[in-house]
């Protein structure tokens, strides 16, 4: 459990240092104004955030992520091996239970950390030095959110958040379990890490396609108040007026630059993980002097095992 925990640590943090500048464009893009929309696009917002912000502006909001990185890593592999195990057979079908019970249960630290992720990404937004702080980092964003509106008010968005999660990492690690074992991904294999690279980056797309409408709402809903004006009642009044605003097309915004961090953030997050656990257990392994019980081919088949 130990070795899992450290190989969620690793791989979580490559994951979130190559995509979290994608998820910044994608928040702001998201939430923008229909009538006054700062940003073109994809590209322009990106060109425009490191213009006015500086380039450390795509990073805003990266502690909040980061700080929760241990805990969901451990909650994520751990729930879906120790689901998968009791399940009994490691089919395509419990492969997507299990994936979706990892993907639900890790929404109590996932919301709070995505809702304080959100609000320290639109913090001074246009401005290459801020003016003001609202907040001064993650933990003080959740804070202050915690002694203005209590609970309630730190797990805004959870609904949403449950909506989103719980199928999308059933597709997450059905896809990447399909892919892994029809590329017949083994230890020996001299193509591994192009392989594993492969799983890992389509495993994210297919998952972020899943659901990317329930994201939406859920931005939407997180930064919902940030000016001093609420907009929204709930889920269905969030859906109902943005399509009565703006259309489909409103379902869909952000979603070029999700999938552009999408595949490069999960295939470094799945081959830095596998291959750290590969390693790991091969250097047990040599001081056990047990050199064949490695496994690792099936650590890699399977999500699981890791």
């Amino acid at each position: 459990m130990a070795l899992d925990f450290l190989a969620g640590c690793v791989g979580g943090a490559a994951g979130v240092l190559v995509g979290h500048p994608f998820d910044t464009v994608k928040v702001r893009l998201q939430v923008q104004s229909v009538a006054k929309p700062l940003y073109r696009g994809t590209l322009h917002c990106f060109q425009s955030i490191v213009k006015q912000e500086s380039a450390l502006g795509l990073y805003k909001g990266i502690g909040s992520p980061m700080m929760g990185l241990t805990f969901i890593n451990a909650l994520v592999f751990g729930v879906q091996g120790n689901t998968l195990r009791a399940l009994g057979q490691d089919t395509p079908l419990n492969q997507f239970l299990a994936g979706s019970a990892a993907g639900a249960i890790q929404c109590v630290i996932c919301c709070p950390m995505e809702l304080a992720k959100t609000r320290m990404q639109l913090q001074g937004t246009g401005q290459y030095k801020l003016k003001s702080k609202n907040y001064k980092n993650s933990l003080d964003c959740l804070v202050k959110i915690y002694r203005k509106e209590g609970l309630k008010g730190i797990n805004k968005g959870m609904v949403s958040t449950f909506m989103r999660e719980t199928p999308s990492f059933g597709f997450y690690f059905l896809t990447y379990d399909c892919l892994t074992r029809y590329l017949g991904c083994e230890a020996e294999d001299s193509y591994i890490i192009p392989k594993l690279l492969l799983a890992g980056g389509m495993s994210g797309i297919v998952s972020w396609l899943s659901t990317y409408p329930v994201d939406v709402i859920k931005s939407r809903l997180q930064a919902d108040g940030v000016g001093g004006v609420v907009q929204y009642q709930g889920i269905l009044d969030c859906i109902r007026k943005s399509y009565h605003n703006e259309g489909l097309r409103v379902f869909t915004r952000g979603l070029t630059s999700t999938l552009l961090r999408a595949f490069p953030v999960n295939a470094a997050t799945f081959a830095t993980v596998t291959v750290f656990l590969m390693y790991m257990r091969s250097e047990d392994n040599k001081i056990r002097g047990d050199l064949s019980g490695c496994e690792a081919g099936s650590a890699i088949q399977q999500p699981s095992s890791f």
